[in-house]
């Protein structure tokens, strides 16, 4: 019969019967915490101590003391994409009704370390956004280190580590907080987790030592991005031991803290959600699981990829699987989303590391190709619009007039079937907010910048009654709010006047506006001609704005960076 650790009790000799083992089976592991009752035999009481006297009569875990993986699997199936992801948010104390699927996306990254070993994560950002919330809350598999001085025992063990073997080895997460105080004791300190981000082993004396720990960096930024870019670097805020090229190249995913909004009162949820114990334990489970070539199966990685980079990517995509499709079912266009995330995460480290050595990392021009198509979809980091690359924004364009051309003569149900992309463009609704219900006049200014931005670059389709993922919703629920007639006319009237007020009437004159109807639902297709001189966003109370559709997505460019397109492409 086994003998039993009680820590609150002041005993390491309580007898525990085998049907307790059994049936939990973290008593072998870390432990749990339970009420117990405990029978006291005399005839066991030894002063000499050869006898315990404790038994154990019943357990009551009070927190999980079982997990079966398939259940969990199971109940995921149960549930779609966007529903499990708003219990995932809820589960770590956040009402998802308040952010967008961006914004939940960030924050289900932060629990990416957790379930995807030896990842590497850093987040700089604002004071306030609840950055080292979810590594204290979450998870006791994670530890939280606040500042202070940083040892090569207190990482990594002493060389006798019995007694203390260091973070690395026993936990599961190992988080920097205010990442910007820590001190190294030494450079061997820095270069032993160096070593260890890349291979997941470090040496200690004679011996090569395995870990699992995935590696998270905290910390606060004073300045805006755009700021930083212009003056230093996104990395500006870490220690200067760490700000090393070599070591940020480490670095899987560069989460934009700044996009996180300020913790307010309102974003706690009062909702239910997967109890921490449950949540932490899944995750650990997940661990054990590989999706790390789920991506490659549907897309193939650009030339500017290289060995690290494709590892970053597909590590970030395999965490997003694990915590959002558990149960190994999920979409192309939700596979997409992920990788363009990821995508964007490790470009964003690659721009700084070509701020910091620009012979070494010069290429950051990144991009996928869907293996079926053969079309290349390159992707932008969100803040850094100055580094868009213009001549591979131009070839591309060169090559996306061909299918603009084609586009033409297809029927709205050929164009659905098709991604996103340069010249094709889908949005749900025009000006009903189908999320919240009633009219969101932030929705027609979307419509206006989409039109600018391809009217910038080499034109394209519009095509609005389309979700996301291709589905055809139709325009019915836009034709009730509209602010007159409440049908096909009323609709293009709306549509021409929010045009001539936000681009002005000469280049509205590149729209031409019909009507198709697709499965019982009416979808309006708006075919944008290129414009040949450059077309300015006007918003009512800010200036005007220069919109360049680029890749599959309509950016706003800055002053230097408008200035450079205006003068290669209207010419």
């Amino acid at each position: 019969m086994p003998d039993a650790a009680l820590v609150n009790f002041g005993s390491s000799y309580v007898h525990v019967p085998e049907a307790v083992t059994d049936r939990y089976e973290r008593l072998f592991e870390s432990g749990i915490w339970a009420q117990v009752d405990l029978v006291y035999n005399r005839m066991d009481d030894d002063p000499v101590g050869s006898k315990h006297p404790f038994w154990i009569e019943s357990l009551r875990p009070i927190q999980v003391a079982a997990f079966d993986l398939k259940e969990y699997q199971d109940s995921r199936s149960q549930l779609d994409r966007d529903a499990w992801l708003d219990l995932v948010v809820r589960s770590i104390g956040l009402e998802p009704e308040y952010f967008d699927t961006r914004l939940k996306l960030h924050y289900v990254a932060r629990l990416i370390p957790m379930c995807e070993r030896n990842y590497n994560l850093v987040e700089l950002g604002p004071r306030g956004t609840g950055k080292s919330f979810v590594y204290r809350e979450t998870s006791p598999n994670s530890i939280l280190v606040s500042g202070g001085k940083t040892t090569v025992p207190h990482l990594f063990g002493y060389l006798r580590r019995q007694q203390n073997p260091g973070l690395i080895p026993v936990w599961d997460v190992v988080a920097f907080d205010e990442v910007s105080g820590i001190e190294f004791s030494d450079s061997t300190a820095i270069h032993m987790l160096k070593d260890y981000m890349e291979s997941g082993s470090f040496s200690r004396g004679k011996d090569e030592t395995p870990a699992e720990a995935s590696m998270v960096y905290l910390g606060n930024t004073d300045l805006p991005p755009q700021i930083l870019i212009q003056t230093s670097h996104l990395f500006a805020d870490l220690p200067q031991a760490m700000i090393d090229p070599a070591f940020l190249d480490r670095v899987h995913f560069y989460l934009p803290g700044w996009e996180v909004p300020k913790m307010e009162q309102r974003f706690f949820t009062g909702h239910y959600g997967l109890v921490s114990d449950y949540l932490s334990e899944a995750m650990r489970q997940l661990r054990r699981i590989n999706f790390a070539d789920a991506v490659t199966k549907e897309f193939a990685f650009g030339s500017h990829l290289n060995a690290r980079d494709e590892k970053a990517v597909k590590k970030t995509v395999a965490g997003y699987l694990k915590l959002l499709h558990p149960d190994g079912r999920w979409t192309r266009t939700e596979l997409r989303e992920y990788l363009e995330l990821a995508l964007e995460a490790r470009l964003r480290v690659k721009q700084q590391l070509k701020v910091l050595a620009p012979h070494e990392y010069a290429k950051t021009a990144f991009s996928y190709v869907e293996i079926d198509t053969g079309r290349e979809i390159f992707v932008q980091a969100k803040e850094n619009p100055e580094g868009v690359d213009l001549q591979a924004a131009e070839d591309l364009d060169a090559i996306e007039q061909g299918i603009v051309e084609q586009s033409e003569e297809m029927a709205i149900e050929e164009l659905v079937v098709l991604a996103e992309s340069q010249t094709l463009e889908f949005k749900s609704s025009m000006r009903y907010d189908l999320r919240h219900g009633g009219v969101n006049k932030a929705l027609e200014q979307v419509i206006v910048k989409s039109v600018a931005g391809l009217m910038n670059a080499r034109g394209g389709i519009l095509l609005v009654g389309v979700e996301d993922d291709g589905s055809v919703i139709g325009i019915e629920h836009d034709l009730k709010v509209l602010p007159h007639r409440q049908d096909i006319d009323g609709y293009t009237n709306h549509l021409i006047t929010l045009l001539d007020t936000g681009i002005g009437a000469a280049a509205a004159a590149n729209v031409h506006v019909k009507f198709e109807q697709v499965n019982g639902h009416t979808v309006c297709r708006i075919t944008i001609n290129p414009s040949s001189s450059p077309v300015w966003t006007k918003q009512k109370g800010q200036g005007e704005t220069f919109y360049l559709r680029l890749n599959n997505s309509t950016r706003p460019l800055g002053p230097r960076e408008t200035h450079e397109y205006i003068t290669q492409h209207f010419r």
